[in-house]
């Protein structure tokens, strides 16, 4: 009896801080981050992941109106 096969709940989707999301992004975007994953080896979501992060550390927001 002390090989038992032990069985734990799976862990919920999102419960590792990550979320799926859709977007809409035009082709050559596309073409772009498909030519960076295959230069350097990276997934297109790492290198969205990435570039987003890089932006929200970088953004600035101008309060005037256009």
């Amino acid at each position: 009896m002390a090989d038992k096969l032990v069985v734990r709940p799976k862990r919920s989707k999102g419960d590792d801080d990550y979320r799926i999301i859709s977007i809409r992004i035009k082709e050559d975007l596309v073409a772009q981050l498909d030519e960076i994953a295959k230069k350097t080896g990276r997934s297109r979501n790492e290198l969205i992941t990435t570039l987003l992060q890089y932006g929200l550390n970088n953004v600035v927001i101008d309060e005037k109106e256009e």
